[in-house]
């Protein structure tokens, strides 16, 4: 899977201290949930929106945990192509990592945040960011020793 992430400029979000706020308006700006997202389920905002609750609920708030894919979409009510969908978006964003569990005698596929903390998980993500930059740095070198212009 590629690796994949907006980056838009911002304003650190500290001053504000309702946790829905900062996560809806962060996961929009990573491009986890699309700007003017509109919900496609019963959720009547963003905050209540199966992307969100998944992030939220599960990946975030019981980090400690790897969850399968069935759990959620039982507990959401969403199909089980709409877990993964999302799934593949925040591993895209190398904020997940797969990790197998034994559940009722079988190994299954189960998926948390890394290392089940947010701030490490988010290590990954600055360092894919960092390659990819570096990787555009010498294809832009390349390009002006290309033109024939000095640098």
């Amino acid at each position: 899977m590629s690796f994949e992430i907006s980056v838009v400029s911002n304003t650190p979000l500290t001053p504000l201290n309702d946790l829905d706020e900062v996560l809806s308006i962060f996961l929009a700006e990573i491009g986890y949930i699309s700007p003017g997202y509109t919900p496609r389920n019963d959720a009547a905002d963003v905050e209540s929106s199966i992307p969100f609750r998944m992030f939220r609920d599960y990946f975030l708030m019981r980090s400690e945990r790897p969850w399968l894919v069935d759990e959620i979409a039982v507990d959401t009510g969403a199909t089980k192509a709409t877990i993964y969908r999302h799934i593949n978006k925040l591993k895209s964003l190398d904020i997940l990592e797969e990790v197998y569990i034994e559940k009722e005698g079988q190994r299954k596929k189960g998926y948390r945040i890394r290392y089940g903390n947010i701030s490490k998980a988010w290590n990954f993500t600055e360092s894919n960011i960092q390659a990819a930059m570096e990787s555009y740095r010498k294809t832009v070198d390349h390009i002006q020793k290309l033109t024939g212009m000095k640098k």
